[in-house]
């Protein structure tokens, strides 16, 4: 008989994909077991609650962690593993069984929404080191943020707090949400790298992969493992030129839109001098407001994927 992959801890968000994560348990429990996965599970019962089993989970020795969630799931697991001191992030790895809303971080490293396929993933045992993006706020002490997809400020952070209510509509959300705020989110001025330039502007993402947003494509040319993000800004941008230009904001072309700053960097500091402080996402998730800096983190998330890398 095959020896049993030891160690793993299965956290479950049972309200992903509108609640088809606890549906398709038993499903996968069942699966999991037949390919002869020695586990324990627990099942998210809050906001950030993967975050803090994930770190109880490496508290107690586990070094392979499965989610089986979306893109906010796996982005506090994520935050789990870098926001603890109980072992090396870089000794812990993850596997993904997707079940979200958006699904978008999946799309970059070709990880199927198949349940048995994205197991047969994780038992291969191929493992590859993205880069890693962390936030730190500069106007009060508290825990960095990390992220594994994308982060922004300002109209992305918009959207995200207001296509919440919308979820049960899957990755069409973000569209509608895109839509609705446009008309009411005003362009606002930031400093990027303290003083070297200013800008006015719509939204500022930082992209380490391709996808956001529910396979959105909002900055020009991402990759996870090159050591850098892809930084990209609608410079005075309304909402006639979101209109204008939406197949481009879904099909790889946002460089081509005139007022779209592109370019790569190694980490930005974004600072800003208005009183109503734009929102800043990471991975869909809002994250907070004000100053930051992100640092990036080389090729610092070990997750399992379809090939080896």
């Amino acid at each position: 008989m095959e020896n049993a992959i030891q160690n793993w801890y299965v956290i479950i968000n049972p309200t992903s994909g509108n609640g088809s994560a606890k549906k398709k348990w038993p499903k996968i429990k069942t699966l999991l077991t037949q390919y002869n996965f020695e586990f324990e599970f627990a099942y998210t019962e809050f906001d950030k609650h993967s975050k803090e089993l994930a770190q109880k989970a490496i508290k107690n020795g586990f070094k392979n962690i499965i989610c089986i969630g979306g893109d906010g799931t796996l982005h506090n697991i994520v935050n789990g593993i870098f926001n603890q001191s109980f072992s090396n992030p870089s000794d812990i790895t993850i596997g993904i069984i997707p079940i979200g809303t958006g699904n978008d971080w999946i799309k970059t490293h070709n990880i199927p929404k198949h349940i048995e396929s994205s197991i047969k993933i994780i038992k291969k045992g191929f493992i590859a080191n993205q880069d890693l993006g962390k936030i730190e706020f500069q106007n009060y002490n508290g825990s960095p943020v990390f992220f594994n997809n994308s982060a922004g400020v300002g109209f992305d952070g918009y959207v995200v707090s207001y296509v919440n209510k919308y979820k049960y509509l899957g990755a069409l959300s973000y569209l509608i949400g895109a839509i609705a705020c446009m008309f009411s989110f005003k362009n606002f001025n930031a400093t990027i790298n303290t003083n070297e330039f200013s800008v006015k502007t719509l939204m500022i993402t930082i992209g380490l992969c391709k996808y956001s947003g529910g396979g959105m494509q909002l900055t020009n040319n991402p990759s996870p493992f090159d050591g850098l993000f892809d930084i990209s800004m609608g410079n005075n941008f309304h909402s006639i030129d979101i209109i204008k230009n939406i197949i481009s904001l879904f099909n790889g072309k946002i460089d081509r839109i005139e007022k779209v700053k592109c370019f790569k960097t190694r980490g930005i500091k974004i600072e800003f001098d208005i009183d109503n402080l734009p929102l800043i996402q990471a991975d869909g998730e809002l994250v907070g407001s004000g100053d930051f800096k992100i640092t990036l983190l080389p090729k610092a998330l070990a997750f399992y994927t379809s090939k080896s890398l």
